[in-house]
């Protein structure tokens, strides 16, 4: 990993910070079931130094046992117990909300199926089994007749859990619809909201791994800032976010408020580097080769450098008013940067 060797000091790092530490997973530790480049390193070093770490998913189509093999199996050793997962969390919201052996509808994968079944609930598939809630979750063989079966449960009164409402998955191949692009569907056959929305950018993963942990500082790790960077702000935590999943560096400049990262970082090798190198915004008028003028609702972005470096002096602009459109390279590295970014 990119800067391990030199960055052992935990006292001088960024995650030498936090005592614990809570990764999303998709587009952070793996992307499908390969784990990106860095990651098994990051892991190892946490855990030489004795920082707790979690992982906190609103993939809800593997239970936390298979998270947790996953996570082994590629060189990341995990344990059940440090996975959250909103396929769990959703079974035992509605374990406390409904009796014994209630019929619930389930559409998703079988993970999910098998939580709620463990939380004592009764999976069913049809609106004639009468369930009283439907629980929705990610599943890549979620098809027309699930669909339409819960659009006539919800309609009928039926209680309507989504365990998650990410729009898309990141792949190799680039974003796939998400359960939130599946929740869309009832959504606009219903034209109405989810009754509750389990995962992130709600704060419980999040809360619910430091309070087992027992950390009293946490740092969320995520790559999308409309779940995990949200979330962590909702649950009042710092967070990194990284740019090896779906959220881009576009994205970063037009965060809105509650969607903003304490620093942002290329890759998982930023925990070991200073934190003031990730903060974000950099709030200095240049750094390590480039130079922003502010010009009314125009910044100019000139020199060259680390990519990284440019996003958080550029964050300091758009997020005090300048509009992307706003935004002009005065150098050849300025401009190839802008236009890789899509502006």
């Amino acid at each position: 990993m990119a800067g391990h060797a030199a960055s052992e000091n935990a006292e001088t790092d960024l995650a030498g910070g936090y005592d614990q530490v809570i990764f999303d997973l998709d587009g952070v530790v793996y992307l499908i079931d390969k784990p990106i480049p860095g990651a098994v390193e990051a892991v190892e070093t946490l855990r030489g130094r004795g920082t707790a770490v979690a992982y906190a998913t609103n993939n809800a189509s593997r239970r936390a046992a298979e998270v947790a093999a996953l996570l082994t199996g590629m060189g990341v050793p995990a344990e059940p117990a440090e996975v959250l997962n909103s396929a769990g969390a959703a079974a035992a919201l509605l374990a406390g909300k409904l009796p014994a052996g209630s019929p619930v509808l389930v559409v998703g994968a079988d993970a999910l199926r098998d939580e709620v079944t463990e939380a004592g609930l009764t999976p069913v598939q049809t609106l004639e089994d009468e369930p009283v809630a439907v629980v929705q979750g990610y599943g890549p063989d979620v098809g027309w007749r699930i669909l339409a079966e819960a659009v006539l449960a919800v309609r009928g009164g039926a209680l309507w859990v989504a365990t998650n409402t990410d729009r898309t998955l990141p792949s190799p191949r680039g974003p796939l619809p998400g359960n939130g692009s599946l929740v869309a569907v009832l959504r606009t056959a219903l034209d109405r909201e989810p009754d509750v929305v389990v995962g992130k950018p709600e704060p419980a993963l999040f809360t619910t791994a430091a309070a087992q942990a027992g950390a009293r500082r946490p740092l969320v790790v995520g790559d999308r800032l409309d779940t995990d960077i949200q979330g962590a702000v909702t649950a009042g935590l710092d967070s990194l976010l990284v740019l090896t999943g779906v959220s881009s560096p576009a994205d970063l400049l037009a965060a809105e408020l509650h969607r903003r990262p304490a620093f942002v970082a290329a890759d998982l090798s930023g925990l070991f580097r200073p934190a003031n190198e990730a903060s974000v915004p950099l709030d200095a008028p240049e750094a390590d080769g480039w130079r922003v003028t502010r010009d009314g609702h125009k910044a100019t972005l000139d020199g060259a450098g680390d990519p990284v470096v440019a996003l958080r002096l550029l964050c300091a602009a758009t997020w005090d008013g300048v509009p992307l459109t706003g935004l002009e390279p005065a150098s050849d590295a300025a401009r190839e940067l802008l236009n890789s970014w899509g502006l």
